[in-house]
């Protein structure tokens, strides 16, 4: 799945899921290292899981983050 991020540097993130697991995680843009090792500790877990740990996360003075976007990306497919 695609999802076209809002207010955060990254522009998209690329994920896939299997059974409620996230298998693999990739931002587009935004600060590189941080956001490979945010894919790389999600990787394997449970949406309920990661949405529980990055939502409401906030980027300094944004509202929200590419954390953050991630979990509003994996709530939209969990409805």
């Amino acid at each position: 799945m695609n999802y076209r991020t809002q207010g955060v540097c990254a522009r998209e993130i690329e994920f896939e899921v299997e059974d409620k697991v996230v298998k693999k995680v990739k931002f587009i843009s935004g600060c590189n290292g941080n956001l490979q090792g945010i894919s790389k500790l999600v990787e394997g877990m449970q949406i309920e899981d990661v949405i529980k740990k990055l939502a409401g996360i906030r980027c300094g003075y944004k509202d929200t983050s590419c954390p953050d976007q991630l979990a509003k990306a994996l709530k939209q497919l969990s409805l």
